[in-house]
């Protein structure tokens, strides 16, 4: 065949729209960190994308899920995730580190479903956890926040064991622990099995305090603020979605952790319809909860935490995706 002038032109016009393609995909995906599985931040996430409504932003999502939630905060730290859920107070530990990232939107003003659970059968309380070992999913997660919480509010010693969020109920149950800090509806399903009890509910007794929010390096936010406010847009989107629709949303989430419907009733209930759906992360009231949950963290152990005013972003308010 001969090539002529004209099927130069063309392949080298073909090939330009490939490659602008593909770099336009790649600007318009997002990578989305997730603390662990069966947690609300990954129902939230998966109804998402299950609703479309990244597609809706113009956007791709790929969700990864990590084995708690200082694992997550190091996947954004190395550039793994862009966009993560996770403690507040972790914004701020790595902030002292060079990690320097700011708290996007205000997800959760409390540890919802968050309970100190040990065997039916065990007479154990909390003041007899002295010298015990108690399963946290990882060292700096949320759960080993709370685990440190209780050590300094109950004036008692005990030894906190990294499991991973996938191991806190098998070796609860295996008796490898003696306690655990259990997130919902983890915890909703065991204590409905009779497997176990709650000695502490976190929900009612920590104060409430900014505990969760959307999270990103500030290098990501300054270079790609749009796909940001787009993510923002699809993750609250999704949250609106489950609190118009209860059946779908408890069929979700029996499907996704293969849970009976009545437990994951429980998880809407008890947690999905609690969780923030303004994100809004201006206003004085924003500044003093996130205090509360530094000054809790402190409490507990935490070391070099500045200020909330330093890890506050005001740049996005999400804007919910319609569905």
């Amino acid at each position: 065949m001969k090539i002529t002038r004209r099927h130069i032109l063309a392949t080298i016009s073909a090939a330009t729209v490939l490659v602008t393609s593909a770099m336009a995909q790649a600007a318009d995906a997002v990578r989305i960190g997730l603390p662990t599985k069966t947690y609300w931040p990954t129902t939230i996430a998966e109804t998402a994308v299950r609703q479309k409504l990244f597609e809706k932003e113009g956007i791709k999502a790929e969700l990864t899920i990590y084995r708690g939630g200082a694992e997550t905060f190091e996947a954004m730290a190395a550039g793994a995730a862009d966009v993560i859920l996770d403690a507040t107070s972790l914004v701020s530990a790595g902030r002292k580190k060079g990690v320097n990232s700011k708290v996007l939107a205000n997800a959760a003003m409390g540890y919802y479903g968050w309970q100190l659970m040990t065997l039916s059968k065990s007479t154990l309380a909390v003041n007899d956890l002295k010298g015990k070992k108690v399963a946290i999913t990882s060292a700096g997660s949320g759960s080993d926040l709370l685990a440190l919480w209780t050590q300094q509010d109950k004036k008692i010693e005990f030894t906190r064991v990294p499991v991973g969020g996938g191991g806190l109920v098998p070796n609860l149950l295996a008796g490898n622990v003696d306690a655990a800090v259990v997130y919902s509806p983890l915890s909703f399903q065991i204590s409905k099995s009779g497997e176990a009890r709650t000695i502490l509910d976190f929900s009612k007794e920590v104060p409430p305090n900014l505990a969760a929010g959307w999270i990103a390096l500030d290098k990501y936010v300054q270079d790609k603020p749009q796909l940001v406010q787009k993510t923002l847009n699809a993750l609250y989107g999704a949250l609106m979605f489950m609190r118009a629709n209860k059946d779908a949303s408890v069929k979700l989430i029996t499907e996704l952790y293969e849970i009976p419907a009545e437990i994951a009733a429980l998880e809407y209930e008890n947690t999905i319809l609690k969780l923030e759906t303004d994100g809004s992360m201006d206003g004085p009231k924003i500044t003093e909860q996130l205090q509360l949950a530094l000054d809790m963290a402190k409490a507990g152990g935490m070391k070099d935490l500045g200020p909330a005013a330093e890890i506050i972003s005001t740049q996005f308010k999400p804007v919910p995706t319609k569905f």
